[in-house]
């Protein structure tokens, strides 16, 4: 059954340029409360309370290794099931994100990584263009890992890419074990974004020959 939304314009906080590299977004909806804060150039620290444990341990892990101070907390209908929550999390993060890399001047814009975790390997590649797109080749062999659905990791990178407004590849390699694979692919994420998102001394303005990586 259709839901209608209440919508609420994100909550932002946003200084001239890169001068503090800061997004905070607070989401409510009929299925959702949610509030998230980055800190771009932060040095991993982790909170994250979602009331769905994996995805909290994967917010972790993204955290760490990209060397983004995150803080996320959510609320949502898990007794419905956990799609609403992972969703509308990818949603208020990317925006955050957004918000956090100003007029984007001086980043790095790309970045690429390939993470192993025992027998799986997953490669990712970002562009913070402006331009949302998404590629996931990822396929798993079981439905779950413990509770979760591991369907919601390619809907949780498709609200977070759309949201972020970023071009965002993401290729299992190789791999069997489900959790093994959906961990890679966080790590690798967080290794490709910490490079994106970097500030390069070399560079003037903002890294396009268009001039802008806004709209």
């Amino acid at each position: 059954m259709a839901t209608t939304r209440k919508k609420k314009a994100p909550a932002a906080r946003r200084a001239p340029g890169n001068a503090a590299r800061v997004g905070e977004v607070k989401r409510e909806t009929s299925e959702t409360s949610i509030r998230v804060r980055v800190d771009l150039d932060g040095s991993g620290k982790a909170k994250a309370d979602t009331g769905i444990p994996f995805l909290d341990h994967m917010l972790d892990a993204l955290a760490r290794h990209s060397a983004i101070d995150l803080d996320v907390f959510a609320r949502g209908d898990t007794h419905v099931d956990d799609h609403h929550t992972v969703e509308d999390v990818g949603i208020a993060l990317g925006q955050a994100v957004d918000i956090a890399l100003g007029d984007k001047r001086g980043i790095v814009r790309f970045g690429h990584m390939a993470v192993p975790l025992d027998e799986a390997l997953v490669a990712v590649t970002v562009d913070l263009s402006g331009r949302p797109f998404l590629v996931y080749n990822v396929k798993l062999r079981h439905q779950r890992v413990g509770n979760f659905d591991t369907e919601l990791v390619h809907d949780f990178m498709q609200a977070l890419m759309n949201a972020a407004k970023m071009n965002l590849h993401i290729n299992k390699l190789y791999g069997r074990n489900a959790h093994h694979v959906i961990e890679a692919s966080f790590k690798a994420l967080a290794r490709a974004l910490r490079t994106a998102v970097a500030l390069d001394s070399r560079v003037r303005g903002v890294p396009s020959t268009k001039g802008t990586l806004r709209d």
